[in-house]
């Protein structure tokens, strides 16, 4: 009788810790992103102010840009590595060094420029926007592969005066 007791207090226990493991595991990957990384997608500028035109000479693509912060209050974060995608898989991967501070942010432009960490731009060198005016969802993933963040949108869900910028943290 003693042993059947035991036998079934550790089968109470095992199932305890399977169904506690089991509900770690499915929490929703965006939740489980928030936590995973200390950059961040702060904003989007998704809707560029003025009549869409992606012409690298007269266009407004750089006027699109994708906002990055660093919430870590102690380490320095190099950008290198990191990729940016949409929902169809549209993606930018930031293949030079761009350093961010604790606090600091990079806005990631359209268009072709000059990357600059004093001004902490990066242009994609690419006159197409990337953001959907209606809806997307936006990527951000680490260089080992393992998603930093993720953020969708609707414009009328999200987009509360119609400026075509959302903030998300």
């Amino acid at each position: 009788m003693r042993g059947d007791l035991t036998l079934r207090t550790y089968a109470a226990i095992a199932t305890a810790v399977t169904a506690g493991t089991l509900a770690a595991l499915t929490a929703s990957p965006a939740q489980a992103a928030e936590y995973s990384s200390a950059l961040k997608v702060w904003g989007v500028q998704y809707d560029a102010p003025g009549r869409d035109s992606n012409s690298c000479a007269t266009g407004n693509t750089r006027d699109e840009y994708l906002t990055i912060k660093n919430y870590s209050r102690t380490a320095t974060v190099n950008l290198r590595g990191y990729v940016v995608k949409d929902a169809v898989g549209n993606r930018f991967a930031f293949t030079a060094n761009h350093y961010l501070q604790p606090g600091d942010y990079v806005k990631l432009r359209g268009g072709n420029g000059t990357d600059s960490d004093a001004h902490n731009v990066v242009y994609r060198d690419n006159c197409n926007f990337i953001w959907n005016n209606d809806r997307d969802t936006i990527y951000l993933y680490k260089p080992t592969g393992s998603r930093a963040d993720v953020h969708s949108y609707t414009k009328s869900g999200n987009d509360r005066d119609g400026n075509g910028f959302i903030t998300f943290h």
